[in-house]
C-alpha cells in the first residue's frame, strides 16, 4: 500500500508542477531514479511510452506504475497523473457557469470568435501551401464545404463527405 500512495503523490506532484510530456518526463527522471527504479527501467518507460500513440504524461504513468508495482501500481499511477487536470478542469467550468450569464462573458466569447475563424482559415491555407496540393480538386472540396457551412450542413457530415470526395478525387 506504501507503494501506490507513493506512485499516487509521483504522479500528482508530477502533473502539479508540469505543463507538458517533456518536462515531466525530467521531473519525472529527478524523483523516480534511484528511489523506485533504476535508470535502465527509466530509459525503458520513456522508449516503451513514446512507441505508442496518445498522451506522453499519461503512457509514462501507467508503464511506471505497471513495471513498480503491476496493476494496482498503473492504476495508482493513472490516478495520480488525472486527478490534477480534471480537478482544474472541474474548477474552470464551475467558473465559467457561474460568468455565463455576465454581459462581458459573452462580448469576450463575441471578440473571440472571429478570431479563432481567421487562425483556423491561416492554418489551413498554410496546410495547403505547404503540402503542395492546392490544385483544382482541393479547392472544389473548399468550394463545396464553403456550400455545406451557408446551407448548415452540421461539422461532422461536411467532414465525413470532404474525406469520401477527397478518397474519390485524388485516387
Amino acid at each position: 500500500m506504501d507503494t501506490l500512495l507513493q506512485l499516487f503523490w509521483l504522479f500528482i506532484k508530477v502533473n502539479l508542477l508540469t505543463t507538458s510530456g517533456p518536462a515531466s518526463v525530467g521531473l519525472l527522471h529527478a524523483e523516480a531514479v534511484g528511489t523506485m527504479m533504476t535508470e535502465a527501467q527509466f530509459v525503458e518507460a520513456v522508449g516503451f511510452s513514446n512507441a505508442l500513440p496518445g498522451g506522453e504524461a499519461l503512457k509514462l504513468a501507467v508503464y511506471v506504475g505497471y513495471s513498480i508495482a503491476r496493476v494496482p501500481g498503473a492504476l495508482a499511477a493513472l490516478l495520480g497523473a488525472v486527478l490534477p487536470p480534471t480537478l482544474i478542469m472541474f474548477a474552470v467550468v464551475a467558473v465559467l457557469h457561474r460568468l455565463r450569464r455576465e454581459a462581458w462573458v459573452s462580448n469576450f466569447v463575441q471578440g473571440l470568435t472571429p478570431s479563432v475563424a481567421m487562425l483556423i482559415a491561416v492554418v489551413a491555407w498554410h496546410v495547403l501551401r505547404d503540402s503542395g496540393s492546392l490544385n483544382w480538386q482541393a479547392a472544389l472540396i473548399g468550394l463545396g464545404s464553403l456550400v455545406a457551412f451557408a446551407l448548415d450542413v452540421p461539422a461532422p457530415l461536411v467532414l465525413l463527405l470532404s474525406g469520401l470526395v477527397g478518397i474519390w478525387l485524388f485516387a
